[in-house]
């Protein structure tokens, strides 16, 4: 049967022979030397082949048996500068027992859930070595990313690591849907080492965050041309809560009802038919948080308005600055509050309108980088949990083949 009906080929490797034992498959092959081979010291094209050195080599596993590779691999002498070496192979290390195909191969399969226990059974290696198989693989993939610049629009959230550690920050590319970077800490002193060697900040054109107010004077101080955005959730969750305070400072006992709370916290319009007239008999017997209730639902219907143009965006911002300065001077101290962020953030709050992008993305990928840290059990080290979320959660999955 022939190879390639099995196992991929691997490039100027020619299989001369194959046969079948109890628990194996062997090929033997050999490595054509190319007739533009160079020396890799010199670059001079005059070889002399020396010699022949015969590597077995893990390739695949076939019908529940393990491909051997006997590759014949010629050593070359320079007649130039006089020096010996290996003639390379695409796929297969220098010092490697097994090719880079069966490599990747017990990565994906281990990452895709299967155990180091079974992984040892079917492919023939010990479970210390398919963990520091997958440990290369991911300090690779991640050297491979090291030299990428800032995404044009990025996301900032923080995230809870350790106990001991407290916080780390993620970096987030919202035009790719990829983690660009996780940092520990989440405060200026200790993001600024990092953000200082950080290259390709002055390209950022978009930073989308939650109303924090660290967050912002670092973008303002290390992103010196990015506009910063506020996140829609974060403003329409603010609003809810101050609205909620107000509400039980009317009504301290109708607060506590998870029924009511279903009804007043839900948009008007997706309140059902026969919820209208409960809410409503509602407020005729609670004085004073109807009006609250209309403003809070005009002021939401405001904050999720999407997709707008320059001039219809410029039209919304009177409104805006009427719903603020009505919270400002209300009687209502957590109103009061509500208007004093809107007035402070007025306007990363205003490109709402006119960015669609949102730290939802950013939050899908805390979901992803959770699961990651629960199949390990846990991550004590924060450079271990960094390497495995930026492989794992900063890439498309596909890995260039070594040399």
């Amino acid at each position: 049967m022939p190879e390639r009906q099995f196992i991929t080929p691997i490039p100027g490797v020619k299989v001369y022979e194959m046969f079948e034992v109890s628990l194996a498959v062997i090929l033997k092959a050999s490595a054509e030397i190319p007739s533009n081979q160079q020396c890799p010291r010199c670059q001079a094209t005059r070889l002399r082949n020396k010699a022949y050195v015969v590597r077995e080599l893990k390739h695949a596993v076939w019908g529940g048996k393990v491909v051997y590779l006997h590759l014949r691999i010629p050593k070359l002498h320079c007649l130039q500068c006089r020096r010996y070496f290996m003639l390379p192979v695409p796929g297969i290390l220098p010092k490697k027992r097994a090719t880079e195909q069966f490599r990747l191969e017990v990565f994906h399969l281990h990452h895709g859930g299967l155990t180091q226990k079974n992984l040892s059974i079917t492919h023939s290696i010990a479970t210390a070595t398919v963990e520091r198989w997958y440990h290369d693989f991911v300090a690779y993939r991640v050297k491979e990313l090291e030299g990428r610049q800032c995404p044009l629009v990025m996301g900032i959230d923080e995230h809870f690591f350790s106990r001991k550690d407290g916080y780390a920050t993620t970096f987030a590319d919202l035009k790719n849907h990829k983690v660009f970077d996780v940092v520990l800490g989440r405060s200026e002193e200790s993001l600024k080492a990092y953000l200082k060697r950080l290259k390709g900040r002055e390209r950022v054109q978009v930073v989308v965050m939650d109303l924090s107010e660290t967050y912002r004077s670092i973008i303002q101080k290390y992103f010196p041309n990015a506009m910063i955005v506020a996140d829609r959730f974060h403003v329409v969750r603010l609003l809810n809560h101050h609205f909620l305070k107000v509400w039980g400072m009317l009504d301290p006992e109708g607060r506590k009802n998870r029924g009511l709370l279903s009804l007043v916290r839900r948009h008007e319009c997706n309140l059902k038919p026969e919820q209208v007239p409960k809410l409503q008999n509602y407020f005729d017997k609670t004085p004073g948080l109807e009006p609250l209730y209309r403003f809070k639902q005009d002021l939401m219907q405001l904050l999720l308005k999407k997709h707008q143009k320059r001039i219809e965006a410029k039209q919304l911002i009177p409104q805006l600055l009427w719903h603020m300065n009505e919270c400002l001077e209300s009687p209502w101290e957590p109103l009061k509050v509500f208007g004093q962020t809107l007035r402070s953030w007025l306007e990363p709050i205003v490109r709402m309108w006119r960015f669609t992008k949102s730290n939802g993305i950013t939050e899908g990928l805390h979901t992803k980088m959770e699961m990651i840290s629960r199949r390990a059990f846990g991550f004590r080290n924060f450079k271990n949990y960094r390497l495995r979320v930026i492989a794992l959660c900063g890439w498309d999955g596909v890995f260039a083949i070594r040399t």
